[in-house]
């Protein structure tokens, strides 16, 4: 994310304005961030044609210097399209913070108040300020929905919904009041109106001739051929996993599965239950122990088998997770890193996390955090998306945390 603008979309008081964001970036000794404006003024468009029409022929701004300011100049109006993550409907956030604390409303919240409270020290609005100064009941939203569980975290939640309503209006006048639409050439609006009419256009061909190509491809799978693509292994009868975790300093083996869609490991209460060897690994399982995997309905099957000693602990590709060298490969740059690898961490993290009904992982990894934005870019590309630009310190940084975060829950047994 360092080094990037990006664009955001504001839903204010008088509609949904498009603009850029350029997110801390360091020049030698010193950190940065801005907004499309200049100097007191905080520009936003209507539209996405209007955006690229001004970058496009305006030099007087407040990110001409930024360093990839001639890139996004020259990206096509379909590229400044904002993605769903870096919409920020300010005009929302009392009935979001009047309605039931789930997941995605507590990260909504906690990415839109993120963004407001970055344009308050941007732009340096008092109002903003006292906000959040007056309020520090805001930092429990990074802490995840868990925060908001129980009686005491429906008092929580109560009281950050009592603190929008009371002082939200004086920071939705604050930034109504720097938000200015600058003139634009009505030509290079024309241009960007054709290019996004056009972009349209390509995408709808584009699906059209995807669904054509799947009808004419599409033929009934064999009944017998089905069957051999299933598992008919003895831990895919069970539907319980053997892992392999690679981390800095040993090797380790243990079991998950997943039950309606949560993850189970071979564990208690949030810690996961390791083993040096697949041999220990399936000695503990003919004992009696009280761990998470013991509701598992085949579990008992799972123990049979390691009394008699038929079990077989035999770890499948896809379940070896390699920790090591991933931090030194993120603060080298994007090409520098394995996506498959990266891929299988990032879901180790958040099971372990979920498991442990943390959502530290999940808040790390949003896109509105660097860690998130570059790892997000890493296993979702993008053509149109900007790349991040060095250095990745911070990020990788970031993931060494989730890293010891992660080996935290492991308990070698």
């Amino acid at each position: 994310m360092a080094g990037d603008i990006v664009p955001i979309e504001l839903g204010l008081t008088d509609g949904d304005l498009v603009t850029l964001w350029a997110p801390r970036w360091r020049e030698g000794d010193d950190e940065w961030e801005a907004f499309l404006g200049h100097e007191e003024d905080l520009y936003g468009f209507e539209s996405v044609a209007e955006l690229a029409a001004f970058i496009r022929t305006n030099t007087d701004n407040d990110l001409v210097e930024h360093p990839a300011w001639s890139i996004v100049s020259g990206l096509s109006a379909a590229e400044l399209e904002p993605d769903e993550n870096f919409c920020f409907d300010l005009i929302g956030v009392p009935e979001l913070a009047a309605s039931d604390p789930d997941a995605i409303v507590v990260s909504e919240l906690e990415d839109t108040l993120n963004m407001v409270r970055n344009i308050g020290e941007v732009c340096e609005l008092d109002a903003v300020t006292k906000f959040f100064g007056a309020n520090p009941i805001l930092g429990a939203l990074p802490s995840g929905v868990s925060a908001f569980e129980g009686r005491e975290g429906e008092e929580l939640w109560s009281q950050i919904g009592t603190a929008i309503a009371k002082g939200w209006d004086d920071v939705l006048d604050a930034i109504d009041g720097i938000v200015s639409t600058p003139d634009v050439d009505a030509e290079a609006v024309a241009v960007a109106e054709a290019e996004l009419l056009a972009a349209d256009e390509n995408t709808v061909d584009v699906d059209d001739a995807a669904e054509a190509e799947e009808e004419e491809e599409f033929v009934p799978l064999d009944l017998e051929e089905d069957e051999d693509d299933e598992d008919d292994s003895f831990w895919g009868s069970v539907g319980v996993d053997p892992i392999k975790i690679i981390t800095s300093g040993e090797t380790y083996f243990t079991l998950r599965c997943y039950l309606d869609e949560d993850a189970l490991f071979l564990g208690r209460e949030g810690e996961i239950f390791v083993f040096t060897s697949e041999r220990a690994l399936a000695r503990y399982l003919a004992d009696n122990h009280d761990h998470a995997l013991a509701q598992v309905s085949t579990y008992e099957e799972i123990q049979v088998a390691a009394v008699d000693g038929s079990l077989e602990v035999e770890v499948t590709d896809e379940n070896v997770y390699v920790l090591p060298g991933l931090a030194d490969d993120l603060a080298a740059g994007p090409k520098a890193v394995d996506a498959d690898q990266l891929d299988l961490a990032v879901e180790l993290f958040t099971d372990a996390a979920d498991f442990a009904d943390d959502d530290s992982v999940e808040v790390a990894l949003a896109t509105s955090n660097p860690l998130g934005w570059y790892v997000s870019f890493i296993l979702d590309p993008d053509p149109t998306r900007l790349a991040p630009s060095a250095p990745f310190d911070s990020e990788a940084n970031a993931w060494r945390t989730l890293e010891r975060e992660f080996e935290a829950r492991l308990r070698t047994v």
